[in-house]
C-alpha cells in the first residue's frame, strides 16, 4: 500500500489578519503560516497505516515559502518520502478544482493507491479538495473520515455523520480520504528527530496545468461587523435573576 498525504500551509487565524488592497484576499506579507490542522490528522493517520500495515507514506505539498520545512517535519513524523509540486502562479484563494488538477498528475506518477488530506482548511471551508481530487483521479472519495483500519483486501474507513452517527465503509480499491480526525491525536515530534530531518531535500515534481474552467472565486472579503457588546449584570444571584426575568418579559418570552 502506498499512501500519499497532501499537506497545506494555511494562514494562522490566531494572528491579526488584514484585508489586502485588492479586497479579495488577506494581506499575506506578514501573516504567519502553519500546517492545516486537518492535514496534521491526515498525516498521523497515514503514519498509523504504515505502522499497522507496512504502508509506504509520501507527503506532498505545493511549492512555496516554508514548504521545505513543512515536508521535513513530515519526515520527522514518519513519512518515507517528501515531494513538492511546482506549478504556475495561482490567483489568491484558488479553487479546489485548480489545486486538484495540479496535484493529480504528480500523485498518479508516484503510484499512490490511497490519498489522504484534511477534510477542509480555512480557505477551503466547504471541503472541496478531496472531492475534486477524487474526480480528477477517477477514484471514489470519502470525507469526514475519523479513522482508517487496514483490511486484507483494502481499508475499513470510519465516516462520521451529523447527529452523532457513523458508518464503516469498505474501500476495496484506490480512494481519496478527507480526514477529519485521526485514530489518535497527532504525535509529538522530538527536537532530535526534527534536527535529523533538516538535511532531507524534498524531491521536485512538476504538477499538471491548473483547471481553467469556470470556478467560484472570492470577489470580496470583509471583517465581521462589530456588535453592540454585551450587557454586564451586577449584583448577587437574586439581583441577576431579577434582571434576567425582566429581560425575558421585555422580549415577550415570559408572561405574567
Amino acid at each position: 500500500m502506498h499512501a500519499a498525504v497532501v499537506l497545506r500551509l494555511v494562514p494562522d487565524i490566531a494572528d491579526d489578519l488584514e484585508i489586502s488592497e485588492s479586497g479579495n484576499d488577506i494581506d499575506r506579507e506578514w501573516v504567519g503560516m502553519k500546517l492545516n490542522e486537518f492535514d496534521d490528522h491526515a498525516l498521523e493517520e497515514a503514519v498509523l497505516l504504515k505502522e499497522r500495515a507496512g504502508a509506504s507514506v509520501t507527503a506532498v505539498a505545493l511549492d512555496g515559502d516554508g514548504v521545505d520545512k513543512l515536508l521535513q517535519s513530515a519526515i520527522a513524523r514518519g513519512a518515507d518520502r517528501v515531494v513538492k509540486i511546482t506549478y504556475d502562479e495561482l490567483p489568491p484563494l484558488p479553487a479546489a478544482a485548480a489545486v486538484a488538477a495540479i496535484l493529480a498528475d504528480a500523485i498518479q506518477a508516484l503510484g499512490a493507491d490511497v490519498v489522504l488530506t484534511g477534510v477542509q482548511t480555512p480557505e477551503d471551508a466547504g471541503g472541496q479538495l478531496a472531492a475534486a481530487l477524487g474526480a480528477r483521479l477517477g477514484w471514489p472519495h470519502l470525507s469526514a473520515v475519523a479513522g482508517v483500519q487496514p483490511a486484507p483486501d483494502g481499508l475499513i474507513v470510519r465516516q462520521e455523520h451529523s447527529g452523532g452517527y457513523a458508518t464503516r465503509v469498505h474501500a476495496a480499491g484506490p480512494v481519496v480520504l478527507g480526514v477529519q480526525s485521526a485514530s489518535q491525536p497527532p504525535r509529538y515530534v522530538s527536537g532530535s528527530k526534527l534536527r535529523q530531518a533538516i538535511g532531507v531535500k524534498p524531491e521536485k515534481r512538476a504538477g499538471g496545468e491548473a483547471f481553467a474552467g469556470p470556478v467560484a472565486m472570492v470577489r470580496r472579503l470583509a471583517k465581521p461587523a462589530s456588535g453592540g457588546g454585551a450587557a454586564m449584570w451586577k449584583g448577587d444571584a437574586d439581583a441577576v435573576a431579577d434582571q434576567f426575568v425582566a429581560l425575558l418579559r421585555e422580549r415577550g418570552l415570559l408572561k405574567g
